[in-house]
Formats: C-alpha cells, structure tokens, sequence
C-alpha cells in the first residue's frame, strides 16, 4: 500500500506545482523529480520539434558564404562578478558590457549570463555533440537582443535569444585562464552559495577571436526548461583546453538532494526538418583570394 501511495504521490507532483526538472542521474525510484525524458509532461515546449541540444552530422552541414567572422565587443573588458551553484550548474550572470554583432545574426546582442555543462571527473559531458563525439564539457554564452531587457522577455521571439557554445578537451596543463573559475568551486559546493571572482574577462574563457572562424549554425532551444525555441545557436569547432583535474573538479559539486553535480546535460534532440550550417566557405574564400593575390603580386613583380 505504502509503494502504491509513494507511485501516486510521484505522478502527482510531476504535474502540479511541486514538480521539478532535473537530470537523468538525479532520477531514482524514491525522486519525485522530473528527468530530461519527461520534461514536457511539465514544460510542454519540451516536447516541440526544433529543440536542441542536436548532434551534429558534419558531412550534412551546408557550407556556406554569408556565415562571416562574428564581431565581439567588450569580451575584453575585466570584470568582478559572482558565480553560484545553482542546483543544476555553475552560472555567472553578465553585465551588460558585452555584444556579439555580424555573423548574419539579426544585429547585436548583449551578452547576460554564462554557464557550464559536465559530465562525471572529466568524463563525456558536452551536450552539443559532433559526429556522435561528446566532449568532456561544453560552456554556454547566453546572449539577447539589444532591444530586450532580459532572457525572460527575448525568448518570446524566434530568434531573441543567441547562444554560443564552446567544447572543452583534456590538455596535459592546467589552463591558467581558469585557475579563478576552478579555484571558487570548493566554496560552491552546495546549492544556492555563490563567490566573488577576482577580475575576469570573457576573452579568457573563449579561444582567441582569430581561431572562432570556423563554426555552426542552427535554430534550436534552451536546453532547460521551459526548452523555448528562440536560440540561435553558434557552435565553434575550437576547443579549450583543460586539464583533468580541472574538469574534474566542477564533478565535486552537489544537487540540491545532496548527490553528486554530475552528468549536467540534456540528451541530443532529433534535428527533424532543421538545416545546419557551416563557416567554413568563408574561411575558404578568403584563403583563396589571398593565395590568388599574392599570385598576382609575384607574376607582376616577374614582370618588371
């Protein structure tokens, strides 16, 4: 009787108020907890059909010319701000300071908070995947329309919201880059705590500009609830190093019911009817127009 109560009581929740998403390693047989499979019983824009994140066919990606270099603007500024724990990552809200622009996205947008998805002590834990390969952390960028004044009100346009999303890969060396970011952890550990960083810039958590060429690009969603779909979504092929014991760290982190903070990512979507794109055509013709220049140089500096 007691089994059959505790049943009820889970289905119950998990349509009324008390319901709360989680992740798929959160859900046990006594967690009342909605797992990433059953999301939209309680955010029905779960279960729409462009939602993200996807994997990534790279030979079925369109190449394409009007991808060009996007333009970052105040990624360089240095900034004090604080990173919370919470309950389902790592999040470090944003002043308005930095803009992406170019890129064919619908003209700038302003950057408002940052976070991170992992797997288990540097284990497979990206969400975005390539070719079926899941990296070991993936960090988003989460960025609004110029004319709107928060997420909440640029996810009620298709494409309100741009997001970029950069993998990490395990490199022999610490990346100095991250010591504060890896550092604040230990005083993060439980839901709800947060920490000051000392002075950090968005240029130091990303690659530099020179080397984000080469992306894709597609129409997807939030990859938490409510999963609206107004992403515009960038996803650069260079990656960021970091060693293991620093992708390892963020796996000491707790969930709200006290369980370790691992596997922190939404299981790849169906692309359904959803193209991809890629950059890399425009890397290709401006390669070629120099190599067509110089040509031109050298056979004309023959000549004289």
């Amino acid at each position: 009787m007691n089994v059959l109560f505790l049943s009820i009581l889970t289905v119950l929740c998990r349509f009324a108020s008390c319901a709360e998403w989680c992740y798929q390693t959160q859900v046990t047989c006594n967690s009342t907890c909605v797992g990433p499979d059953e999301w939209a019983t309680i955010y029905q824009n779960c279960g729409n059909v462009h939602q993200s994140p996807i994997n990534i066919v790279t030979k079925n990606a369109s190449t394409v010319s009007h991808l060009t270099e996007m333009v970052f603007t105040g990624y360089e500024e240095m900034i004090n701000r604080v990173i919370i724990n919470n309950g389902h990552t790592v999040q470090m809200n944003l002043p308005n300071i930095a803009t992406i622009k170019e890129a064919n996205l619908e003209g700038t947008y302003i950057a408002q908070q940052l976070h991170l998805h992992w797997g288990k002590n540097g284990g497979p834990g990206s969400e975005h995947t390539i070719d079926g390969e899941k990296y070991p952390m993936e960090l988003h960028i989460v960025h609004i329309k110029e004319k709107y004044s928060s997420v909440e009100q640029a996810i009620n346009d298709s494409s309100g919201v741009a997001v970029l999303g950069f993998f990490y890969e395990e490199s022999e060396n610490a990346n100095k880059n991250y010591e504060a970011i890896i550092n604040s952890l230990e005083n993060i550990t439980h839901p709800g705590t947060n920490v000051t960083l000392g002075d950090v810039s968005l240029d130091m958590l990303i690659p530099p500009h020179d080397k984000l060429a080469k992306y894709y690009r597609y129409q997807g969603s939030l990859t938490t609830p409510a999963c609206s779909e107004a992403v515009v979504w960038t996803i650069f092929e260079e990656r960021i190093p970091l060693s293991k014991e620093q992708l390892s760290a963020f796996s000491n982190l707790t969930f709200s019911d006290g369980t370790a903070m691992v596997n922190t990512y939404r299981p790849v979507q169906l692309r359904n009817d959803r193209e991809v794109f890629y950059s890399r055509s425009y890397v290709f013709c401006v390669s070629t127009a120099f190599l067509i220049s110089s040509v031109f140089t050298s056979l004309y500096a023959l000549m004289l």
